[in-house]
This record gives structure tokens, sequence and C-alpha cells, in this order.
């Protein structure tokens, strides 16, 4: 394999991770955009070409480069991927097996900093496992800290670049840092890997949906106060209360008298209950009549609104 995209690939999957998480200001992130898309485009590789990822990241191999170290021995424990990964034995093996179930069942009874401690113990036993980095990921999650959860992730990938899961849980704790597209990126690779799986097929398209849409200003809520500003919605508003079929059925609410099922024996109650239902569904028909754009702004605010799931990614393995 041609050692100078393996090493631009490590380059570039460092400046991602500045872009990240390295706190930089809007000016320097952008001279690291264009440095990525200068690489990519210089050595034809991307952060999609899995194959060409290092048993380390760049910092590791700079880190035990300049101590004099060999590749490994200074990175924290839970992090550590031997350049030569010698196979843990049966004995270490087996224990990291029992701490992970362990972990699982933290997660269960939603102990989620105990599920991390377990989750690291079997990495410390067996660092090679894409599944211990997967589901320490989903504990992270669970705990609001989605970079540690993308980190993990990152390392389940360079392990086992054909795991769906770990695309999958990527794509969740992007969406969660408002990464949306790297968050799609993701969910795809995941769909690619595992076409079936309803949670990734809903989890792309919300991310879309939001890649697509700005956020409003009120955080996905619809903004009403922007509506009783806005000169042709209370125009439109004004023409539907001085129709006279409106007038009439909002009279009939308000007197109680209008009973739109012709139903008989029911108390006053169930009658305005029913008025109400009726007067809210002609109205609305009303808007739709007058004023389309409106009601798809509503119906897309409330896609908006919505979060990517986990559901059937719940379950640890």
């Amino acid at each position: 394999m041609d050692n100078r995209k393996r090493l631009a690939y490590a380059i570039i999957h460092f400046l991602h991770g500045q872009l990240r998480h390295g706190g930089l200001s809007s000016d320097a992130q952008e001279s690291l955009e264009v440095a990525i898309q200068c690489l990519e485009t210089a050595f034809g590789v991307s952060l999609d070409d899995h194959r060409l990822a290092l048993p380390q990241t760049l910092p590791e191999i700079f880190e035990a480069a300049a101590s004099g170290k060999p590749p490994g021995q200074e990175v924290p424990p839970g992090l550590r991927i031997p350049e030569e990964r010698t196979p843990p034995s049966e004995e270490d093996s087996a224990e990291a097996e029992r701490l992970k179930t362990e972990g699982n069942e933290q997660m269960k009874v939603e102990n989620f900093e105990a599920a991390i401690h377990f989750y690291g113990k079997a990495i410390e036993l067996n660092p090679a496992n894409a599944v211990y980095f997967c589901n320490r990921a989903a504990a992270y999650s669970k705990l609001g800290n989605y970079a540690g959860a993308v980190q993990d992730c990152e390392r389940a990938i360079c392990i086992d670049p054909s795991y769906s899961k770990a695309y999958g849980r990527m794509g969740l704790a992007l969406s969660s840092l408002n990464k949306h597209a790297e968050a799609v990126t993701h969910y795809k690779k995941a769909l690619e890997l595992d076409p079936d799986n309803e949670s990734y097929k809903s989890n792309l398209k919300i991310a879309e949906l939001k890649l697509r849409e700005a956020p409003s200003p009120t955080g996905g809520t619809f903004d009403i106060a922007g509506l009783l500003n806005n000169p042709g919605f209370m125009s439109m508003a004004s023409n539907l209360m001085n129709n006279p079929q409106v007038q009439q059925l909002m009279s009939g609410v308000i007197s109680g008298s209008h009973n739109p099922l012709g139903t008989s024996g029911t108390s006053p109650s169930q009658n305005d209950l029913a008025s109400l239902i009726q007067a809210g569904q002609q109205f609305a028909q009303h808007m739709q009549q007058q004023n389309p754009e409106l009601i798809e702004q509503l119906r897309r605010n409330q896609v908006r609104s919505r979060t990517p799931s986990a559901s059937n990614d719940e379950q640890q393995e």
C-alpha cells in the first residue's frame, strides 16, 4: 500500500479532529477546511478510505517519536493499540468479555459511568476489539459526552472498517453535535453495510433534512411572534375571521348552541368539544386553501424538530 496515501490520510484525519474538537476560531477552521480539500485532491484520498487507517493516530505516533519510546507506550490506557498487535491470552480475552458483559448490565440499569469503567477495563485487556469501543461510545452519548463518543467510534472504525454499528453511533453523536453533514456521511456508510436497518434509514432522513434547512431562530419551534408581525399572515387571518361561515361556526361554539354532529342526549360539554373539533378542522381547511405555503412550513418545522433516535441500536453487543 502506498505509504504516502496513508500519511496523507493520517494528516487529514488529524485535521478533521482539530475542526471538531480543537476549539479553533472560524477563520482557522476555514483555513483547515481548505487544507483538507487540497490534501484530498493532491493525494486522491478522503476520510472514507478507512483501509488507509494506521493503528495509531498521528498525535500518538508523534508523541512516541518525540519521547524516543516505541509507538503505543505513552498512549493512555483504554486507547492503546500497539503497532504490532499481540493477541491477548485466552485468560485476558475471557476476562475482557466478562467486563464487557458487566458493562452491558450497567447500561441496562442506566448506570452509564460504571458501564464506561467496565468497557475501559475490557479495552485495556483487549484493545483490538472494536465492540468494546463502540459500546463505550454508546455510554458516552448517554452522558452527553458526544466528543468522547465520536473518538471511540473512530477507534472502532479504525479496528473494523466494516462495523456498521460504529458508523451508526458515530452518526448519532455527530448529529448531537450539530455536525449534520458528517452525520449524513456516516449514516450512509452504515446503511451501505446494513441496508435493512430502519433506524439508520430514519436517522439519515432526519440528518439530511436538518442539513438542507437552516435551523429557525427558535431552535426548530414555530415562530409565532414572527407570524404576528407578518402583514400577509395577519391579512389572511383577518379575512378568515370576517368570513360569514367562520363567524357563524365560532358563534355557535361560544354560545354552546351549535351541535355539528346532530346528536341528542349529550351533555353541553360534549357538544362544545365536538363543535370545537369541527371548528378547528374547518379553520385548518381555510388555512390550507388560502396559504398552503404556511401549512408546508408548519409541517417542515415539525419534522425538523425531531431528533435522531438510537431505537434498535440500544442493544449492546
